[in-house]
């Protein structure tokens, strides 16, 4: 218990001193979670909404495998980045592999379904209320998509906020694509892997407890307004 008590005291002096190590690792996984969000939030909650909105064939299937791709399992999803980007794969000659890129690029491909599943369960249930409510008031198709988006906000940032949960808790991704490499690819999941194996508990119990906060806050978030949609 007093190793328990000690650690988290160290822990707590690293994190108000400000460890540049610690810090540098915090700013990269931000960074990678935060941009992987725009762009999978960009494209997924507009998918998800065309996806609900329009009738195609096979629309069941796609919503089918979307709903399997939510719950990819992390190392997988980095193994399938990396073997397309590796030298032999077909995008091999782009030389990510081992860079911050890679590590986006599995991030959205690992979030996007996410927030498409998330934004079309959202959409689904109040797209014909609302369509009904804008023809009626004779909106143009700018102001519909403004009322939609509108009355969706709160299905969105509960599809954003789980997107970036996932992205930015996961570790088995970034580790195969990114390589861990230190001041270039190293985030806080990969870092907190390293240093358990080294011994470093203090430094590892810094960082997660900086992940914890970030995951704290973000769900905080989150609850606020699965509360608001639940009145």
């Amino acid at each position: 218990m007093n190793i328990i008590i000690e650690g988290i005291k160290e822990a707590i002096r690293l994190i108000f001193s400000l460890d540049a190590e610690v810090f540098e690792v915090v700013l990269l996984s931000l960074r990678v979670s935060m941009t992987s969000l725009l762009a999978a939030g960009t494209g997924g909650i507009l998918l998800g909404i065309l996806i609900s909105k329009y009738r195609f064939p096979l629309k069941h299937l796609v919503m089918r495998i979307i709903y399997t791709l939510m719950g990819i399992p992390p190392v997988l999803c980095g193994l399938l980045v990396y073997i397309l980007f590796m030298r032999r794969g077909p995008f091999g000659s782009l030389r990510l592999n081992y860079t911050v890129t890679i590590m986006i690029i599995a991030q959205i491909l690992m979030i996007l379904p996410i927030i498409i599943g998330l934004t079309y369960n959202a959409a689904a249930e109040k797209q014909e209320r609302i369509y009904r409510l804008s023809k009626t008031l004779g909106a143009s198709p700018a102001q519909t998509m403004g009322l939609f988006l509108y009355e969706l906000r709160g299905g969105i940032v509960v599809a954003l906020v789980s997107g970036f949960s996932r992205a930015i808790s996961e570790v088995g991704a970034v580790m195969i694509v990114g390589g861990n490499i230190d001041g270039k690819t190293r985030v806080m999941t990969t870092y907190i892997s390293q240093l358990k194996g080294m011994g470093e508990y203090e430094r590892a119990l810094a960082v997660g407890i900086i992940l914890l906060l970030i995951s704290f806050m973000v769900n905080t978030v989150l609850y606020h307004f699965q509360r608001e949609k639940g009145g």
